[in-house]
């Protein structure tokens, strides 16, 4: 099925006489006949759902459906974007273990990368995506866990290219993970171009209407942990589980099963059915809204481009930006999300007073929402820095993140004008 059908239909089939619509399985525990239909659930010998912080009904249905778009053998739903991160590497990596990652990444992954892993003892080394494989590759120690990047950067609006750094991570026995937040699976599906695992904020296009933070992780099921030696977690037996080895007994589902019977068992960061199913909501129709968002936005893109009080505007879509190539190659139909980073002539003050005057459009701490919203870093999340330490960040003091949405283009195009007019 393509798409628009697996938007729909994948995950949840009703049987003769059930809701047309997924059901809210609104349950915490569920109900086995005997003691060994439970403990063949604990020592993982069947499948089935015991207690939802590992697993529920609704929560499957929308994971299927996840896996299906992106070309998976597995998902998992968390608890937003951020613990799909941070469950991804500790099913990976352990103290002691190290880590790669595009400095271009989203701000949230880098402060989680670069403090809270460090003091978890896993260490996080990043690096400029447009380096030489040489450099790139002499960063990789024996202890490297994996190579992390995202299809599109937020708010960097950088492409990465992820058909070179699979070459690379497989060079070296290390997978390569991808966030597709700004993308979806919709624009650009990183597995058919070597990535191992996947990870959403769901909370971004896949709800699309800002009702509901999650995340989500997929596993491409391609990625062979036993071959590459590297991982003993994965070949070696869990204590945890009688001595279970997750290679031998789930062989592709290996990595997600692990994600969680371990770390979702442990850390907790689970979905709740409720927030499943509008996500589910938010998926349904998510073809046609991306498509729509990357039209508006092109447009508003080229307009803005040529703008006098503009600097300039970052968007992978338009034929002078650094990555439009990179662009064409992974986003399909060169349709490129609806998020976009304008840098105001000005500085500070333009960015601030720009954000000050629109009125259509929401001044909010959020992206890839259905109507048009703006972020003025400066002023908002990097306020703490001066115009020096922002731009060795870089953020220049005048850059606005601009989310266009699903309004009337031409609504969207006067809101900015006047914007523009009184900066």
């Amino acid at each position: 099925m393509k798409d628009s059908t697996l938007c729909i239909h994948a995950g949840y089939k009703p049987k003769n006489g059930e809701g047309g619509q997924m059901p809210i399985i609104q349950s915490t525990t569920f109900r086995y006949d005997t003691t060994q239909d439970i403990a063949d659930l604990f020592d993982l010998k069947s499948s089935g759902y015991f207690y939802s912080r590992l697993g529920n009904p609704t929560c499957g249905f929308v994971e299927e459906r996840l896996a299906k778009l992106e070309g998976g053998v597995g998902a998992m739903l968390t608890s937003s974007g951020q613990a799909a991160s941070f469950c991804t590497v500790l099913t990976i990596a352990k103290a002691g273990d190290h880590i790669l990652c595009s400095s271009s990444v989203y701000g949230g992954t880098f402060n989680l990368f670069a403090v809270t892993f460090k003091r978890m003892g896993i260490e996080v080394e990043f690096f400029d995506q447009k380096d030489s494989n040489d450099k790139i590759e002499a960063k990789i120690r024996d202890n490297t866990k994996a190579i992390f990047g995202e299809t599109i950067a937020n708010p960097a609006l950088t492409v990465f290219d992820i058909e070179r750094f699979a070459q690379i991570a497989h060079r070296h026995n290390i997978p390569l993970v991808i966030d597709n937040t700004f993308a979806t699976p919709v624009l650009c599906k990183p597995i058919s171009f070597g990535a191992d695992i996947v990870i959403h904020s769901t909370t971004k296009y896949l709800d699309g209407h800002a009702v509901q933070v999650g995340g989500a992780i997929i596993d491409s099921g391609n990625f062979d942990w036993a071959k590459s030696g590297k991982f003993p977690e994965f070949t070696e037996p869990d204590d945890s589980y009688h001595g279970l080895i997750y290679s031998e007994t789930f062989g592709k589902a290996a990595f997600i099963v692990k994600a969680r019977v371990q770390i979702m068992r442990d850390i907790g960061i689970c979905q709740s059915p409720q927030a499943a199913f509008y996500i589910n909501l938010g998926l349904q129709t998510l073809p046609l809204r991306i498509r729509q968002h990357s039209e508006n936005a092109m447009k508003v893109a080229s307009y803005l481009s040529t703008h006098p009080k503009v600097e300039k505007v970052i968007y992978p879509g338009l034929k002078d930006d650094e990555c439009y190539e990179l662009g064409k190659k992974y986003l399909k139909d060169g349709l490129c999300s609806g998020v976009m980073s304008v840098i105001l002539k000005g500085g500070r003050s333009a960015g601030a007073s720009f954000i000050d005057h629109v009125k259509l459009a929401s001044p909010e701490v959020h992206v890839a929402d259905i109507k048009t919203c703006l972020l003025h870093p400066a002023t908002a999340t990097h306020r703490q820095l001066n115009d020096e330490q922002l731009l060795a960040c870089g953020i220049t003091p005048g850059l606005v993140r601009l989310s266009v949405g699903l309004e009337d283009l031409d609504d969207i195009l006067e809101d900015l004008k006047q914007a523009l007019d009184a900066v």
